[in-house]
């Protein structure tokens, strides 16, 4: 054993969820993906798919599996978190996604694996797995995202005006009159726009608004609309979310609903918070009614967010209680 070797055997007895490997995986197009995997080495094969899309995984993911019983790998989807380049969208779409999960599960010699994923990384897990229903030996689902046009629309318009008005004026205010009517439109045109001037504040108007959305209690119910202008880092998210959301997050209209079918058999839980604005529980049982296999497990007193008080433990525990289903 080499001195790298021994490294990372220590580094993983003093931490049970320190990476077993890392690597810069070659996905060709010019994207490089930043690939993990923790637990043990003959564990239940599994893979993690983070939200955005546009984010990436943080270390915290890797304690949502077992590692005495799991081999979980985690990566950065296209132009996300440590993947290289960061921030691209060239050739960048759900079906370049799925087709490196397939990468990855072959690299990791995986016949099948259970998928996990919240909100976008949900909306991936049912593309992947609806596209390679054999090699899915399980899904755990939160916050069941479909990844269509209504579904933001609805989110950022009707929804955001019943419970935040305050804030869905902050939000309309930041477009000019004229572009107010089809205000999801506008924003995705200007986060797209090449000029900071015009991507700026409405990148962070959307990221503000969408944070808010997220959390059962929000920190902040207003934009501070002062800042929209002033030169800060800018988000990550909203350029990946409006470039996939303007496109039907690239599948036909309902894709993901019409062909869930195609899981029938596969054992599933949909972790679902009960004051979920951005994706409400009527979408978790819409899918479960098509999906024989499936469940859906409710959080009472949570929003969105894997954060909120329950949703943790509640999607620790639907992947536990798949593997013991699944066995090795």
């Amino acid at each position: 054993m080499g001195p790298d070797a021994e490294a990372g055997t220590a580094a993983r007895r003093a931490d049970p969820f320190a990476p077993l490997t890392s690597d810069m995986l070659d996905v060709g197009d010019g994207h490089e993906l930043y690939v993990e995997s923790v637990g043990r080495a003959d564990g239940i094969p599994a893979i993690y798919l983070h939200g955005g899309p546009g984010s990436g995984c943080q270390p915290d993911h890797r304690r949502l599996f077992d590692p005495e019983r799991m081999h979980a790998v985690l990566f950065d989807q296209r132009g996300c978190g440590r993947s290289r380049p960061k921030g691209s969208r060239a050739h960048n779409t759900t079906a370049h996604l799925v087709a490196d999960m397939e990468t990855i599960r072959e690299k990791y010699g995986f016949d099948r694996w259970m998928v996990v994923g919240g909100s976008w990384g949900a909306t991936l897990a049912l593309a992947y797995a609806e596209a390679h229903p054999e090699r899915v030996s399980a899904i755990a689902l939160r916050a069941t995202f479909l990844g269509t046009r209504a579904e933001v629309e609805t989110a950022f318009t009707t929804r955001l005006a019943q419970f935040y008005p305050a804030l869905h004026e902050d939000f309309l205010s930041v477009l000019p009159p004229e572009e107010r009517a089809r205000p999801v439109e506008a924003y995705y045109r200007r986060i797209l726009d090449a000029d900071p001037a015009v991507h700026g504040p409405a990148s962070r108007a959307w990221h503000d608004t969408e944070r808010a959305l997220s959390e059962h209690k929000a920190a902040k119910t207003r934009l501070d609309l002062a800042s929209l202008n002033v030169w800060r880092t800018l988000p990550a998210t909203p350029f990946m979310e409006a470039h996939y959301f303007a496109n039907n997050s690239f599948m036909s209209e309902d894709q993901l609903l019409q062909n869930a079918g195609q899981l029938a058999g596969i054992p599933g839980i949909i972790v679902q918070g009960r004051y979920d604005l951005l994706c409400p529980p009527e979408t978790s049982h819409a899918l479960a009614k098509v999906w024989s296999g499936s469940e859906v497990r409710i959080v009472e007193e949570a929003g969105h967010s894997l954060y909120d008080a329950g949703v943790r433990d509640a999607v620790m525990k639907s992947i536990a209680d798949l593997a013991s289903k699944i066995g090795r």
